[in-house]
């Protein structure tokens, strides 16, 4: 559902500020690095059709990437622990400096 754009002046009524209120996204699934990786090439065919702006596009794929990054930090560090309970180890954290 697309809402109006809408255009206001500043106090001193020279610049002319335009908002565009952009559709309400739909529910993007990224319960995965393959549906993550879904997405990037969607954002990516976007851009090269000019649905959206390159710099919009970019950001996108940023905050896409930092989400990959979070789910593979989540599997490495369930991986890391059922090597250490298959191997009888217990992981201490490092103590804090005084």
């Amino acid at each position: 559902m697309s809402r109006p754009s809408r255009t206001t002046k500043s106090a001193d009524s020279r610049a002319v500020v335009e908002v565009v209120e952009l559709p309400t996204p739909r529910r993007i699934n990224l319960h995965n690095l393959g549906a993550v990786r879904r997405e990037m090439n969607s954002v990516y065919r976007d851009m090269r059709a000019g649905k959206i702006a390159t710099q919009d596009g970019a950001r996108l794929v940023y905050v896409l990437g930092e989400v990959r990054k979070a789910i593979e930090a989540e599997i490495i560090e369930a991986r890391i622990a059922q090597l250490e309970a298959a191997h009888g180890i217990t992981y201490q954290a490092p103590a804090e400096p005084a």
